[in-house]
């Protein structure tokens, strides 16, 4: 296979950035080298950054492709092949579909949504029309009595990389502000006595279901090696109840207590993307620079829009002053860890080729190019 050279850019490495050259060879990085090379058919990035494929551990996104208005289903391979398009464009080369598991009453399209995800992932993974490497994250709607019955036939499906215990219900985590809660579920057109009804309802449903259901979904995942992540962490009792069951990660802590609280235990954390973009939680939730400033994340996940990712990473770098390489390294090569994907996530000899050429315009990055496993594929 002829070498992909890549030359004249600015790469950002685990703890520098390297003005030099990228050499990509039968998929994987061959070497690293400062300077400008000379070699015939280089490739010029006018001075772009190349940085590591972005690894998004966390996207909804798919939901976004079949469900593009509220009344209006699109048909799942085509919104799935819309998807990854969206995730490859962005700069994003290795993705876990987060797919939701079990059903709390509001939104049943979800269970189709994610059993609909797994048949064309199944389909579409080895046809070589993806353009980004897809894997599966299963949310676990703990309290929700279909949970165990859904999860069981995905539990050893071999693309499945995280496990996310949620809780959704009115009263705690996301939603401990039941007024908050009530106000969501006023803006989809709810009535109000059926949202009274049905807090209630939930809240005893979570009363009964929780504590089983948990205990079932850790005792299945003993042992199997997958990483296994709690979602809207609020308190400290959270985090010591997550810590006793093994539980490593905590996904999107809604406080800072919470989040430093998981550091101590020595659990990992991630933080939304989009929060960082938009300048605050789009929920009234602790903001994701004060995390990154606390020291208190350990990787950024897109949530719901791809594209924040790399808009996440170069922005931290001016607002909250940590470096690019870190700020890269949110994005990458800890996700990738988290994932255990250790063949990615780093510029350096012997990784996959993957990778995405940034360019700033006005301050703000731009993806130009993306290779995975050394094939461009935007």
């Amino acid at each position: 296979m002829t070498d992909t050279i890549l030359t004249n850019a600015r790469v950002v490495l685990l703890d520098a950035v390297l003005d030099g050259t990228v050499v990509l060879r039968d998929g994987v990085i061959a070497s690293v080298e400062p300077g400008r090379s000379v070699a015939p058919g280089a490739l010029d990035m006018d001075g772009d950054f190349l940085i590591p494929g972005v690894v998004d551990v966390h996207t909804d996104n798919l939901e976004r492709q079949v469900q593009p208005r509220s009344n209006a289903r699109w048909p799942s391979r085509s919104a799935m092949l819309a998807h990854d398009a969206q995730c490859a464009g962005a700069g994003v080369t290795t993705v876990l579909d987060a797919l939701c598991i079990g059903d709390l009453g509001f939104d049943k399209e979800r269970i189709k949504t994610f059993q609909d995800g797994v048949v064309d992932l199944d389909a579409l993974a080895d046809t070589g029309l993806l353009k980004a490497e897809h894997f599966l994250h299963l949310r676990c709607e703990v309290p929700a009595r279909d949970v165990l019955d859904l999860f069981d036939p995905v539990a050893d499906h071999p693309r499945v990389r995280m496990i996310s215990l949620m809780d959704h219900s009115p009263g705690v985590g996301q939603y401990a502000d039941l007024d908050f809660y009530r106000a969501l579920r006023r803006k989809d057109g709810t009535p109000a006595d059926y949202i009274e009804r049905r807090i209630k309802e939930l809240q005893d449903q979570r009363a009964r279901y929780r504590a089983p259901n948990r205990r079932a979904l850790l005792d299945r995942l003993a042992g199997t090696g997958v990483a296994i992540a709690s979602h809207d962490d609020r308190t400290e009792e959270e985090i010591a109840e997550n810590a006793r069951d093994g539980i490593t990660i905590s996904e999107f802590p809604v406080t800072m207590l919470a989040a430093k609280t998981a550091k101590a235990h020595g659990m990992s954390v991630i933080a939304g993307a989009p929060n960082i973009v938009r300048g605050g939680s789009h929920s009234g939730n602790v903001a994701a620079a004060d995390l990154v400033r606390a020291g208190a994340v350990d990787a950024f996940a897109s949530d719901y829009v791809p594209a924040s990712l790399v808009e996440a990473a170069f922005q931290s770098v001016g607002d909250i002053g940590i470096t690019l390489s870190d700020s890269v390294a949110l994005i990458s090569d800890r996700p990738a860890r988290m994932a255990g994907l250790r063949d990615r996530g780093r510029i350096a000899p012997g990784l996959r080729a993957d990778m995405a050429r940034i360019r700033l315009h006005e301050g703000m990055p731009v993806v130009r190019q993306v290779w995975r496993a050394g094939e461009r594929v935007a």
